[in-house]
């Protein structure tokens, strides 16, 4: 009936301008059950369960044989670490794979037989399971004692596919593989000729004395690529070349050049072509995301012209603001646009929306998240006035900028001073008094400021709330310091009493008052752009890091497989027999957690990609641990971590940072307004906007939504 119809236009309605909010494709179903399962699906409860699940199955890794639930990770002295009975992990593998099955049908059913078939990752998904399924019943028929478990490196794929900005990644960076191939190519002529170049000039010579630059590092011909190799990730210089270098200083050229050709030359020309190819990758991205909107929010105009309430023009369709307004009334969406967009419709005069009309007020949804603070209070009495305009001047702001940097000054010269005396030489008498000296003053800055501002305006700024939560813990420390210890006198050494010394306790307060004075950042203007270029790119670009954690997962598993009980640990004799892992296991695992741990730091991480991976490579071959093929194994992990990850994880950095600088020297600086941004709006103002051909053209060819006109 009519109502029936009605009521399954305004629920495509809502779920259309949902995936126009979520930048989704709205290639689904959408007849009334669908719709609802769709919805259901889409749920923050069901995205919460899913996202759960992927956490559970890849952290099985850190629990299951050999476990990592040891204090310490060298194999020498740990205890027999906890493996799990057989069927426990399995268990909960089982309850992972049944979501997972239930996802996968679910996402089959929505898209239609159709499009399933086209669609390759959900054709993987599928694929992935069915294998996992069988490695897990082959586990189970083995009771659990093989050692070879194909599923723990299909892992990281249900993370993967899960994310669909990871996914444009992978496209991106496989778009890019031919121009890397042509450098790596480059790459391996250079480390080829320069390989033979060192077998002829290292040759052996009947002195054995002189023989020691062939004797370590180009005995053969697997030698010297491989020492070349390392010194192209200058892990091993100098040493490569001080043997040569002590019989010749002449022969310190040959090492030169072939450092300067490979690390200044072909590795910064690498880098330069991943960011040629790759510097778009972000707009055509948000491009893309940009119709998927735009396309979304037209087909809920299409859809809500299609009301039998609608009048019919054969010229043009237009939809009524009511009906507009009952799809507002149940969809899911942020409420400050909600709201402006009810307040646009209640201002517009007319009953009827046209196509331009409807896409014009959801334009909303594109402009920034503006953050005004609230006003500061009104005082009558002139002294108090007086005071606001003093304290919430921002030259009180720069006076507690240079305190800040007297207190740290002083610190310093104390821990110069303190650096060699014994702990019961020390007088902690100075240290102590100067920073309740400190302290008392930031406590009557904070007051003074609130006095000034108002609570509620102090509050809206994220440097305020910094400072008077550090503030508040320097305050609760000092007064719990003076309760244990008393108060600072000369010869301040009280004994250890309570949870802490007080050598600890002082340490914790000087520690976190050099963490308030990252209080400047925002006052230098420079060092604020760096700081909120890296803060948004670690914000924004979450599916770098997903990668990332795929990568690690997968090298690591595939690590403990082929290196297992390659290294006999030795030196606590007392634990007896252990079934030991390699020394690769234990290095990528750590590199593993370290990564699981500390996503941000990406510093840290890219400093272990190269040395530690290869120091461990060649103490394994020195000590004919692994056979000569497993240098395939690091070589790849180098290749795909060091060079191909990092130089795109640069490119983008580049491109990020390149154009918020271009946008911070354009634009206003506007005192009393914050605003947020997102990747979607870095590119605002240089995105094209959609033809209505364009739009149209994409509706009709939906496979599941079929329009009137």
């Amino acid at each position: 009936g009519i109502g029936a119809d009605n009521d399954l236009y305004i629920n495509q309605a809502i779920v259309f301008i949902e995936d126009a909010i979520q930048y989704r494709s709205i290639n689904h179903r959408v007849d009334s059950k669908s719709l609802w399962l769709y919805r259901w699906y889409y749920s923050r409860t069901c995205q919460w369960i899913l996202s759960l699940t992927i956490t559970i199955i890849l952290a099985l890794a850190f629990i299951e044989k050999p476990s990592s639930l040891t204090v310490t990770s060298d194999v020498r002295y740990r205890l027999p670490a906890w493996n799990p009975p057989c069927g426990l992990t399995e268990s909960i593998e089982l309850l992972c794979f049944l979501v997972f099955v239930v996802d996968v049908s679910v996402k089959s059913y929505l898209v239609g037989w159709e499009e399933f078939w086209k669609n390759k990752w959900l054709m993987a998904y599928i694929l992935t399971l069915i294998v996992s399924l069988t490695d897990w019943i082959v586990s189970l028929s083995f009771f659990c004692a093989e050692n070879v478990r194909i599923r723990r490196i299909l892992r990281p794929f249900f993370l993967l596919q899960n994310s669909s900005m990871m996914k444009k990644t992978l496209k991106s960076i496989n778009s890019t593989l031919p121009e890397m191939a042509s450098v790596v190519l480059l790459l391996a002529v250079h480390l080829s000729l320069f390989t033979m170049f060192a077998m002829l000039l290292f040759a052996r010579t009947k002195d054995g004395q002189q023989d020691k630059e062939w004797v370590v590092y180009f005995r053969n011909l697997p030698d010297s690529l491989t020492s070349l190799l390392v010194l192209l990730t200058t892990a091993n210089n100098p040493d490569v070349m001080i043997p040569a270098y002590s019989k010749n200083r002449a022969y310190s050229m040959f090492f030169i050049l072939f450092t300067v050709l490979g690390n200044l030359f072909l590795m910064n020309l690498l880098t330069a072509i991943i960011y040629n190819q790759f510097r778009g990758y972000l707009l055509k991205s948000v491009q893309s995301s940009l119709f998927r909107r735009r396309l979304g929010i037209r087909a809920a105009f299409e859809v809500l012209s299609s009301l039998k309430e609608a009048p019919a023009n054969a010229q043009q369709s237009y939809v009524s603001v009511g009906a507009l307004q009952q799809v507002l009334q149940k969809v899911a969406m942020d409420s400050r646009c909600k709201q402006a967009i009810m307040r646009s419709l209640k201002t517009c005069s007319c009953d009827q929306l046209s196509a331009a009309q409807f896409q014009k007020l959801f334009e909303e949804l594109d402009k920034d998240a503006v953050k005004q603070h609230p006003p500061s209070p009104e005082y009558q009495s002139r002294f108090m006035q007086k005071m606001q305009f003093a304290f919430g001047h921002p030259y009180f702001g720069y006076l507690g900028n240079v305190v800040a940097l007297a207190n740290i000054v002083s610190i310093c010269v104390v821990l110069v001073l303190d650096a060699d005396k014994q702990p019961s030489e020390r007088d902690d008498f100075f240290l102590g008094a100067i920073n309740c000296f400190f302290i008392l003053y930031y406590l009557l800055e904070m007051v003074l400021k609130i006095l000034a501002m108002g609570l509620k305006r102090y509050l809206s700024y994220p440097s305020n709330r910094f400072d008077g939560l550090l503030t508040v813990i320097l305050m609760v420390l000092e007064i719990a310091t003076f309760a244990v210890y008393g108060f600072p006198h000369p010869g301040w050494r009280p004994e250890f009493m309570g949870l802490l010394s007080l050598w600890d306790m002082v340490r914790l307060v000087n520690m976190l008052i050099v963490f308030r004075f990252l209080r400047i950042i925002p006052n230098m203007k420079f060092m604020a752009l760096v700081v909120t270029t890296l803060l948004d790119l670690v914000k924004n670009l979450r599916a770098f890091a997903g990668i990332l954690v795929v990568v690690f997962y997968a090298f690591a598993i595939t690590g403990i497989m082929l290196f297992e009980g390659a290294v006999v640990p030795m030196g606590n004799t007392s634990v007896g027999p252990m079934n030991s892992w390699s020394i690769g296991r234990t290095t990528l695992m750590t590199l593993l957690s370290k990564c699981l741990s500390r996503k941000a730091d990406f510093v840290t991480l890219f400093g272990h990609f190269e040395t530690e991976i290869i120091y461990c490579l060649l103490y394994l071959l020195s000590i004919n641990l692994i056979c000569r093929w497993a240098k395939i194994y690091f070589v790849a992990w180098w290749l795909i971590s060091s060079v191909i990850w990092v130089n795109l994880f640069v490119a983008l950095l580049l491109e990020n940072f390149i154009h918020k600088w271009d946008r911070r020297c354009h634009r206003e600086s506007l005192s009393d307004i914050e605003y947020q941004r997102t990747v979607e709006l870095m590119f605002r103002d240089v995105l094209e906007e959609p033809t209505e051909e364009e739009l149209m053209e994409k509706l009709h060819q939906h496979p599941h939504l079929q329009l009137c006109r």
